[in-house]
C-alpha cells in the first residue's frame, strides 16, 4: 500500500475539526486524522508493505522548466522561495507527522527533485506484487495496471468507502484505460496544477480523440494529416498547441526511475521507537488515534 500522504492529510486538515489540539492548544487535527486513516486502510485492506510517500519537492523545477504555469497558483503571492501556500496552523503539523511515522517504524520516502507521485510510480513499476495506491489526486490513475494488479484507493467520501480504480472503474468514468490516462489528461489539461491543455479540448472531447486515434502520438498524428477527419477548428488548435503538447507528456507522467533510499517497507506490528512515540503522544495530544492504530498494527497478520 503506497500512501500518497499529503493528498490525506490535506484531507485529514480539511475533514477533521481543529478542535482538536495538543496541551498547549496548537491544532493537531491533521496529525490524528491522519492516524485514524492509516489505521482504517490497514483494518480494511490488510496490507503487508505500507509506504508513506512524500513531497520532498512539490514542485519539480524541471516540471517547471517544461511548462512555466506548472502549479503557479498555489504559490503564495507572498511566498517566499517558491514555497507552498498552505494554511498556517498545517504546515507546523506536517513535521509532527513525520516524526510520528519514524517513531512508528512506517517507512517515509521523499527524494530530492521528485514529488510524491514519482516515489509512487517507482515502487508501483518495481513492485513485483499487488499494490494499492491511496490518493484523492486523479493523476496517479495513469498507474492503475490490471495485468499487474495496481489499483488506485480513491477516498471521494472519506478513506473508509474509498472507490477502487481499477481498468474497468477508469473505463467507465473516463472512457479509457490506466495506459491512455495520462494522454487523456495532456490533452484535457488540468486548472489545478497549472496545464492548460488544448484550447476547445475538454474531457469529453480528450477521451474521443484518444479512443478514435490511440494514444497522444495518433491524435497528434491526425492532426498533422489533412486526409484525418478532425473538424479545421480542432486541427488547428492542436497544431497551434505543439509546443505544449511537446513537453506536456513529461510534466503529466510521474517519474518511474526515480533514485530511492533504503527503506524497510514491512508493516510494523510494534513501535520502532517506542521511547520516542510516547514523548509524541504526550507532547501532541495523540490519545485515542495513536491508540487506535497501535492496536491495529498489532493485531495485523
Amino acid at each position: 500500500m503506497l500512501l500518497d500522504t499529503a493528498s490525506l492529510y490535506f484531507r485529514a486538515y480539511f475533514g477533521v475539526p481543529d478542535t482538536l489540539r495538543s496541551p498547549q492548544g496548537e491544532p493537531v487535527n491533521a496529525v490524528r486524522g491522519l492516524l485514524d486513516f492509516i489505521s482504517r486502510l490497514v483494518q480494511d485492506h490488510g496490507p503487508d508493505q505500507l509506504v508513506a510517500c512524500m513531497d520532498a519537492d512539490w514542485r519539480p523545477q524541471w516540471r517547471v522548466d517544461l511548462i512555466p504555469t506548472y502549479k503557479t497558483h498555489r504559490v503564495a503571492e507572498t511566498a517566499q522561495d517558491g514555497e507552498e501556500e498552505v494554511p498556517d496552523t498545517l504546515a507546523p503539523q506536517v513535521p509532527v507527522i513525520e516524526q510520528v511515522l519514524d517513531a512508528l517504524g512506517i517507512a517515509r520516502i521523499g527524494v530530492p527533485d521528485y514529488e510524491a507521485d514519482d516515489v509512487i510510480g517507482t515502487l508501483a513499476t518495481r513492485a513485483t506484487g499487488p499494490v494499492q495506491i491511496v490518493t484523492g489526486d486523479r493523476d496517479l490513475f495513469q498507474l492503475v495496471d490490471d495485468a499487474r494488479a495496481v489499483t488506485v484507493l480513491y477516498p471521494a467520501k472519506g478513506v473508509g468507502s474509498a472507490l477502487v480504480m481499477d481498468d474497468a472503474a477508469l473505463r467507465e468514468k473516463y472512457g479509457v484505460p490506466g495506459s491512455s490516462y495520462a494522454d487523456l489528461a495532456a490533452l484535457r489539461g488540468d486548472a489545478s496544477d497549472g496545464l492548460p491543455g488544448v484550447k476547445g479540448i475538454g474531457e469529453k472531447t480528450a477521451t474521443q480523440l484518444v479512443q478514435e486515434y490511440g494514444d497522444l502520438a495518433g491524435v497528434r498524428a491526425a492532426a498533422a494529416d489533412p486526409a484525418s477527419k478532425l473538424t479545421p477548428a480542432r486541427r488547428r488548435n492542436l497544431l497551434e498547441a505543439a509546443p505544449y503538447l511537446d513537453v506536456a507528456p513529461t510534466v503529466v507522467r510521474v517519474a518511474r526511475n526515480v533514485p530511492l533510499p533504503a527503506f524497510e517497507p514491512e508493516l510494523p506490528r510494534g513501535p520502532r521507537d517506542p521511547e520516542a512515540l510516547e514523548w509524541l503522544a504526550g507532547r501532541w495530544g495523540l490519545g485515542a488515534s495513536l491508540g487506535r492504530l497501535l492496536e491495529t498494527l498489532a493485531d495485523s497478520r
